[in-house]
């Protein structure tokens, strides 16, 4: 059955929702009647929920009811700076509110059970929330999960230290690199970081052309800095190994955005996770990527709710 990926789904609704502090932030919405919970998506940095259309298609017609929003500072959910490119946030502990505040209204309005499929931040965010016991979703999926930080040639500690002395000697705001999602990479080259997939590609860069106002450029230096002690304060002992909720991670070994080493380091200290990883054959994207890994990845994640969080 063909699906079109340009288009908002029939019966489906885009949104705002008002955070405790008043911030707007733009959601989606696909009710489904077919009784076999609700799932919450969360993007990554700089994500937005048009791209993943064709994997909420997917899952709607198992039966899920669909939710979705762009994180605050990106997407069609505001700028957390005056640059309507730049990728800014100060400090990740906002997004965990704003995830824990709304997984509370969605949890107490849609049926069970509830799910979370998360990609790269989104991921990192999910666990952080799981950690922080702001969240009690049945299961969760990470996809690519950010669990750490490519930093080579750097390791994190020294890229930690670079990003924090970056933002004392300028300011905190400004662009962290000129284009792309990491620095040294061309526009032109951006495909290969995340997808094989032409066509799933384009499908990005037609939605940012209809809607500029949703687009979002590199991040700040504070993004940057806030990022690595996210990510680092979860290697501390007793953090993940606390989190008890069945999870399924999603990995690409040859993932250029994300570390890898850091997913199956992390999975691993995980009580009830299972870790399914891609080669060379999946870039960061891997909901999005050619059809293999895509329709595996999606039949991975479809047997694991079925078996951890089964029809109430």
């Amino acid at each position: 059955m063909s699906f079109d990926r340009r288009a908002v789904p029939a019966g489906a609704k885009l949104g705002t929702w008002a955070a405790p502090d008043g911030w707007p932030l733009r959601t989606f919405t696909w009710p489904s009647d077919g009784g076999r919970g609700s799932l919450l998506f969360l993007g990554g940095r700089g994500d937005i929920f048009e791209k993943y259309f064709e994997a909420f298609d997917r899952w709607h017609r198992a039966g899920w009811s669909i939710t979705s929003f762009d994180w605050r500072g990106q997407g069609g959910s505001g700028r957390l700076s005056d640059n309507p490119r730049c990728g800014h946030a100060d400090d990740f502990a906002p997004w965990i509110e704003d995830l824990a505040a709304f997984y509370a209204a969605w949890a107490a309005t849609d049926p069970g059970p509830h799910v979370i499929v998360s990609h790269s931040m989104g991921g990192h965010l999910t666990l952080r929330a799981l950690v922080e016991k702001r969240i009690a979703p049945d299961a969760a999926v990470l996809v690519a999960p950010m669990l750490g930080l490519k930093s080579a040639p750097f390791g994190p500690w020294l890229g930690a230290k670079i990003a924090h002395l970056m933002c004392r000697i300028g300011d905190p705001k400004r662009l962290a690199w000129k284009t792309n999602e990491r620095p040294g990479v061309p526009d032109r080259a951006r495909q290969a970081l995340l997808t094989h997939d032409l066509d799933r590609y384009e499908d990005e860069i037609w939605w940012k052309a209809e809607k500029p106002e949703i687009a979002l450029g590199p991040p700040s230096w504070a993004w940057v800095a806030a990022a690595y002690r996210s990510t680092l304060a979860l290697e501390k002992p007793g953090k993940i190994e606390s989190v008890t909720t069945p999870m399924l991670v999603l990995e690409a070994k040859a993932d250029r955005l994300v570390d890898p080493r850091a997913i199956e380091r992390q999975s691993a200290r995980l009580p009830d996770a299972k870790l399914r990883t891609w080669g060379p054959e999946s870039a960061h994207e891997i909901l999005r990527e050619a059809d293999a890994v895509r329709d595996a990845a999606l039949d991975e994640i479809g047997r694991f709710l079925d078996a951890r969080a089964p029809r109430a």
